[in-house]
């Protein structure tokens, strides 16, 4: 078995081995993964934090030792603070990292960070303060950080900012956590999914107080929430059937 470190800021990780083919996710500066095959110019990974899958170009990232990859996941993560930072080289280049990069393997790659850093596991309430961060972020299909995201990348990155790990799509997120049976018992932080006109779960996103939600829709955003689903007061309509509520904190 192989294994691979992210040393760059932001990398696509697609479906197929092509730089043409969907981007399903996004590999962030710091995150491990296995290497599962190796081809000429690409290698299908799994990466640690979700156990997602696909493929990413060979020049896009580095391969380490297994006796390394157990001793940069040994550590806690130390994840970045900011909308956009920067990670300096030992031979003084600069790389920006983008929030929620993992920042566990500075001291392997030699690299200096002097930004603020989140680690450990932080109260609820921390998620909508965190997922605030995020409004007006862009849609981006397969999408991690504040210049694009998408529906269960927004929830998966909010809550990994917090000490929480979700799995990455949102259909996956929707077997985590205990079913709640109506709106009022939840509370800010639990997550609400939504399916479409075929019963599959599409899209989630993370409730806020007095029955409103912060979900990825066209950019990162605030709507109503109800018993029928999201309400847009722009649109006058409601955009997104509601599925269940699961409570994960």
């Amino acid at each position: 078995m192989n294994y691979g470190l992210c040393n760059l800021s932001i990398v696509p990780l697609r479906a197929e081995a092509s730089d043409t083919s969907e981007m399903v996710s996004q590999v962030l500066y710091g995150e491990t993964f296995k290497v599962l095959e190796v081809r000429k110019k690409w290698s299908r990974i799994r990466l640690s934090l979700d156990s997602y899958e696909g493929w990413i170009d060979n020049k896009q990232y580095l391969t380490i030792s297994e006796e390394d990859f157990k001793k940069i996941e040994s550590q806690q993560d130390k994840l970045s603070a900011h909308l956009v930072d920067i990670i300096t080289t030992s031979e003084n280049e600069l790389i920006s990292i983008c929030l929620g990069s993992n920042l566990s393997a500075l001291s392997f790659l030699d690299h200096l960070y002097e930004g603020n850093i989140i680690s450990g596991v932080q109260p609820k309430p921390e998620l909508i303060e965190t997922a605030q961060l995020y409004l007006n972020s862009p849609y981006l299909w397969g999408g991690k950080t504040p210049f694009g995201i998408d529906c269960s990348g927004f929830t998966q990155m909010v809550y990994k900012l917090n000490g929480y790990q979700l799995l990455r799509d949102a259909s996956q997120q929707a077997t985590q956590g205990d079913s709640l049976s109506f709106i009022e018992e939840s509370e800010p932080g639990d997550l609400a999914f939504f399916d479409n006109a075929e019963g599959i779960i599409t899209h989630v996103g993370i409730i806020m107080e007095d029955n409103y939600i912060i979900h990825a829709h066209g950019k990162v955003r605030v709507d109503r929430l109800d018993h029928s689903g999201i309400f847009n007061y722009e649109k006058r309509k409601h955009t997104h059937k509601l599925r269940v509520i699961k409570r994960i904190v």
